[in-house]
């Protein structure tokens, strides 16, 4: 019995009501996965989708107005290049306007079709794909999520003089918190790991995402960062790691709160 099916009857013996409750937002989860791999797959409906959101990301860059003052985005990172630049999921729409001009960044999408979308509209903005997990803890190199496979193109990404964006935490675990994938890329390639934030006085959290998505909303200010990076030897052990994905995690969590402090500040 999948690990779902046992919560569910747990609940139903303690809290019928609940189980109710339950399975009808797992249906609901379901049936929205499947829409989405739909939509993905029509010839029709995917263009249109990609081509809307795309522009929408584009209208909220040129309408909200960046906060004066703050460090050059685009030179720090240019400082650290080839870089790993971390952000959080549900914090990461706006990645792509945080890519330097003229440089090839590539970023890390699942392998599910519930992604395909997201890979697509990255594209469009000017990012390059790869596709696999960046590794749960303990599973980092799992072959059958493509770990292995997503962080052998990553290296080879880096070592050969490109930039990489990666979302620090993982997909459905606990948010705002960095995974050990992103700290392992890091160790292999000695490149830096660079905290970077995209906020906007104007937004809406979507409550009911387990990672609290946050969608920037046009005709606001911006705030657009990256913070101090984060080294990781190469002779890293299992401590180091541990201490290096709590740092990130720090970093992260404190550029991400300047970034929209800045932003709603200046409303």
């Amino acid at each position: 019995m999948a690990d779902q099916e046992i919560s569910l009857t747990i609940t139903a013996i303690t809290r019928p009501g609940a189980a109710r409750k339950a399975g009808r937002k797992s249906r609901g989860r379901k049936l929205l996965r499947s829409l989405g791999r739909a939509l993905a797959a029509s010839r029709l409906a995917s263009p249109l989708i990609v081509s809307m959101v795309g522009g929408y990301l584009r209208l909220v860059h040129a309408t909200n107005q960046p906060v004066t003052g703050l460090d050059d985005v685009d030179g720090r990172l240019r400082q650290h290049a080839p870089f790993i630049c971390a952000l959080w999921h549900g914090q990461h729409l706006m990645a792509p306007i945080l890519r330097p001009k003229n440089m090839r960044v590539w970023a890390l999408f699942s392998r599910s079709a519930d992604a395909e979308l997201n890979a697509r509209v990255a594209t469009r903005l000017g990012l390059r794909v790869v596709r696999g997990s960046g590794g749960r803890e303990g599973r980092r190199t799992d072959p059958s999520k493509g770990g292995a496979r997503a962080l052998i193109k990553l290296k080879r990404v880096l070592d050969e003089g490109d930039s990489v964006a990666m979302i620090a935490d993982i997909p459905n675990g606990t948010p705002r918190e960095a995974g050990e994938g992103i700290i392992l890329l890091a160790k292999l390639t000695g490149r830096p790991i660079v905290p970077a934030a995209y906020a906007s006085s104007r937004y809406k959290i979507i409550e009911k995402s387990w990672d609290k998505t946050t969608v920037p909303l046009p005709f606001g200010r911006s705030a657009a960062l990256a913070g101090e990076p984060v080294f990781v030897p190469p002779d890293a052990d299992e401590a180091t790691i541990e201490a290096k994905r709590v740092e990130l995690t720090a970093r992260l969590n404190a550029i991400t709160a300047q970034a929209y402090a800045l932003a709603e500040h200046a409303r």
